[in-house]
């Protein structure tokens, strides 16, 4: 299971942000529109992301706390044509679902997302991920504070809530 210290942050201005990612060569994947499925769980979260780019049932322990925090997620790539989405509606129900679209740019080990969420606006993630076990948890902490202050985001922009908790807050 890869190790991730990651952040969500509320966008200011994302063209500012692209423009740096642009300038330091980052890997432009490109701008998926997802539909991300919440199902209702007893542990942690479990959605299915559909997306042009990204397709995977994702189930994932994170505290829910400002700034820079460790997840633990496991990943199934799924199949869109699959009946996967019908299975688990019945057996575990809707909570909620999430549309954006989500533009995707890696340098390294590190993935960066700048999302437009329908109904919440604009949206940075920095994810820095171990997949292997040879970054440490200390060093992936170094590498999210690094890309948070190359980006500017000050602490009142830190948001500590998925997504799927802010639209049912609303």
């Amino acid at each position: 299971m890869p190790l991730i210290i990651e952040i969500k942050a509320k966008c200011k201005s994302s063209e500012t942000i692209h423009q740096i990612l642009n300038k330091r060569q980052a890997d432009f994947k490109g701008v998926d529109h997802q539909i991300d499925t919440y199902f209702n769980v007893n542990n942690g979260r479990l959605k299915l992301r559909e997306g042009n780019i990204e397709n995977h049932l994702i189930h994932y322990l994170r505290p829910n706390e400002a700034g820079p925090k460790k997840s633990e997620v496991v990943l199934f790539k799924s199949d869109p044509a699959s009946t996967l989405k019908d299975i688990l509606k019945i057996a575990c129900g809707v909570l909620v679902t999430v549309d954006k679209k989500r533009a995707i740019y890696f340098i390294g080990n590190v993935k960066f997302h700048l999302d437009e969420v329908k109904e919440l606006g604009s949206f940075l993630e920095i994810e820095a991920i171990d997949m292997y076990g040879n970054i440490g948890e200390e060093e992936l902490l170094k590498q999210c504070k690094f890309y948070m202050d190359l980006f500017r985001v000050e602490h009142e922009d830190l948001v500590d809530l998925s997504y799927s908790d802010l639209l049912l807050k609303k």
